[in-house]
């Protein structure tokens, strides 16, 4: 692995706030691209998801979303589950950066765009118990727009089209809406 982004993710746990910051924002930028030390950081990050520190379940989340499109062995397949997870943390912050991330796996490849649409409609179609379920539903419907944006892929645009019309409450069905414009 590249020793400055080893030197990173030692930052990450700095004292100094500031430094694990700049850490944190440069791996992110580092997962928009392909990157040859994912498994490198794979397991550990896989670790974190579940880590009593919400900040490492939140990381971890994150960069693994990123990491989805330098995963050629597809592992994402099997540990989707496990990010998806922490999509729903008890700590709302950490479930909501996490949700807020997870469309870049659909970027990975079409099995995996697939299975995290089925996620996400599933969710958005059965999580009206949640707690902020209407901040949930928009999350979702900004990464369906944010995956659209990137692959242009019609299908993805239809399916939020779907999902908003579920929307009973009209204000939030324009919220959503707005999203596509």
């Amino acid at each position: 692995m590249d020793r400055d982004i080893q030197a990173y993710f030692e930052n990450l746990e700095a004292k100094d706030k500031d430094v694990q910051f700049e850490a944190f924002n440069t791996i992110l930028a580092a997962t928009n691209e392909e990157v040859d030390w994912a498994y490198e950081v794979w397991d550990q990050l896989k670790d974190w998801l579940t880590d009593p520190d919400n900040h490492r379940r939140s990381r971890a989340a994150q960069f693994l979303s990123g990491l989805a499109i330098s995963d050629p062995e597809k592992r994402m397949l099997n540990d989707f589950s496990a990010l998806w997870a922490v999509t729903k943390d008890p700590k709302f912050v950490t479930a909501r950066h996490s949700l807020q991330s997870i469309w870049k796996v659909g970027l990975a490849g079409q099995e995996q765009k697939e299975m995290m649409m089925q996620y996400i409609v599933d969710r958005f179609q059965n999580g009206a118990n949640e707690k902020h379920y209407t901040l949930i539903r928009y999350d979702m419907i900004v990464g369906l727009k944010k995956l659209y944006d990137q692959v242009n892929d019609e299908q993805i645009k239809q399916t939020a089209m779907e999902l908003i019309e579920t929307e009973e409450d009209s204000k939030y069905r324009k919220k959503y809406l707005s999203v596509w414009k």
